[in-house]
């Protein structure tokens, strides 16, 4: 900007500026040096950034940053960059990963046992329960069970949730298939209606009552889904990934360990440095020649690069005003890793789990003391397993129903027959301990010689053949 040199300026300016043109010359150069300076290097939206460059959720229209009961989203847009962020964590954060595997081993295992008994006060009919059995093993068969309960807890605790989705063939046979979290929202002509949120329909009355759910814009009916949600509350539709809470800390977690490998390999690429005291350029530049073994020339930017091979147990001689440094003695690992430690314990507090299970270092862990039955890891996984329970044992009822409908099997074993699951032991086994407790539970009618094998990982039926005499 040119001003006037005769400084000519009106009353309102200010008296200073007014009594030195010069003054004022500067100090609008400075003001418009300071807008380029601001234009050209801050931008006015960090203020809603992270410093790993994620946006934060925009506010209600209330100005409350989240919704009532500490959902961290107001519709479904914000759910699904929350189900992004935590998505990219589960495919490329190896502590994230590490995370997700340990709990389906500790949930899942080798699978849950799925046994057809009778209804408490009903009489046992064999050939019936055998029957229902029969269903009951073709579902896990057909649907390859042990594999899908694992990617159940997959999916719900990297999208927050997992949709199943049940399709019955003409003879009472039921397959499942997973329906994906974006494939479920709401079409526009009823996103109006507050029972028609996040893509699920629910009684205009009762939240937790559903009716529907859109799939790719279609309303399925909701005897055809199961919707197995994670941290959240019974009324709110949409589950939480399981990383949400600590996604910072395992972004930082993996940043610091990049940057601790490329500091500790730049500094061991470095083998030492040469300190000349009093040499000039030139002489530098001869030294490092005549002291070099291989000399290369670079076509492209004309330059030398001299080489000089350090075989093991070489001795320097220095001349006078030459000292040497060796960077790697430098090299002082621990201290990040403290920093890096303390960031996996925080997200290792959110999975309710020893550090140890998280980032795969047991130096400062005992397994034995952590699995023990008053643990507060294995009340987690047992929680979690009886959870997962609950839920299996609704897809049980909903394939024995259908079979039921076929014709399959007779209409009264809805209330004659019941169905137990057993999941996987978690605390620290001692065989034989638990062998002669259970041996006291069978011997006084507490537990039935079924359940027992069960509980020891065998198969009753397999079990009782193999101990029939043959004739």
């Amino acid at each position: 900007m040119q001003d006037n040199a005769s400084g000519n300026t009106n009353s309102t300016q200010d008296p200073i500026s007014s009594a030195n043109p010069r003054l004022n010359r500067i100090e609008r150069r400075l003001l418009e040096a300071f807008d380029e300076l601001w234009q050209g290097f801050v931008d006015p939206d960090d203020a809603y950034y992270d410093d790993d460059g994620t946006r934060w959720i925009s506010p209600s229209a209330t100005g409350a940053w989240y919704a009532s009961g500490g959902v961290p989203y107001l519709d479904e847009a914000q759910l699904a960059e929350i189900r992004n962020q935590c998505r990219r964590l589960a495919m490329s954060n190896e502590f994230a990963i590490n995370g997700h595997e340990n709990r389906i081993s500790y949930i899942v295992g080798p699978g849950h046992k799925y046994r057809v008994v009778p209804r408490r006060g009903q009489p046992a009919n064999e050939v019936l329960l055998a029957e229902v059995q029969t269903v009951v093993d073709e579902f896990l068969r057909l649907n390859k069970w042990h594999q899908r309960q694992q990617e159940i807890v997959r999916r719900r605790d990297r999208d927050g949730e997992c949709l199943l989705r049940f399709f019955t063939a003409a003879d009472g046979t039921t397959r499942v298939r997973f329906v994906e979290p974006d494939q479920v929202t709401t079409p526009a002509e009823v996103a109006g209606l507050t029972h028609h949120r996040f893509g699920i329909v629910t009684d205009p009355h009762d939240v937790e009552t559903v009716e529907g759910y859109y799939v790719d814009g279609q309303l399925v009916p909701a005897d055809e889904i199961q919707l197995r949600k994670l941290g959240v509350d019974a009324n709110f539709k949409r589950g939480i990934p399981l990383y949400f809470p600590v996604r910072k800390n395992l972004r930082r977690a993996e940043k610091l360990l990049r940057n601790m490998s490329v500091v500790a390999e730049i500094q061991s690429a470095i083998a030492l440095i040469r300190r000349h005291g009093s040499a000039t350029a030139a002489g530098l530049e001869q030294f490092v020649a005549d002291q070099a073994d291989v000399s290369v020339r670079n076509r492209d930017s004309a330059g030398t690069s001299h080489f000089r091979r350090y075989g093991p147990g070489t001795i320097l001689d220095a001349a006078t005003g030459t000292d040497y440094e060796f960077p790697v003695a430098g090299i002082d690992a621990g201290r990040y890793v403290t920093v890096l430690q303390a960031e996996l314990r925080a997200v290792a507090a959110r999975l309710v789990m020893p550090e140890f299970m998280l980032s795969s270092d047991a130096s400062n862990a005992n397994y034995a003391s952590t699995m023990v039955a008053e643990g507060p890891a294995v009340k987690m996984f047992e929680r979690m397993q009886h959870d997962m329970i609950v839920d299996d044992l609704d897809v049980m009822w909903r394939v024995v129903r259908a079979a039921v409908d076929a014709g399959r099997v007779p209409p009264d074993v809805l209330d004659v027959v019941d169905i137990k699951a057993i999941a996987p032991q978690l605390v620290t086994r001692d065989r034989l301990k638990e062998a002669k407790a259970d041996e006291l539970l069978v011997r006084t009618g507490a537990m039935s010689v079924t359940t027992m094998t069960m509980r020891h990982g065998l198969d009753p039926e397999q079990e009782q053949r193999a101990n029939t005499p043959q004739t």
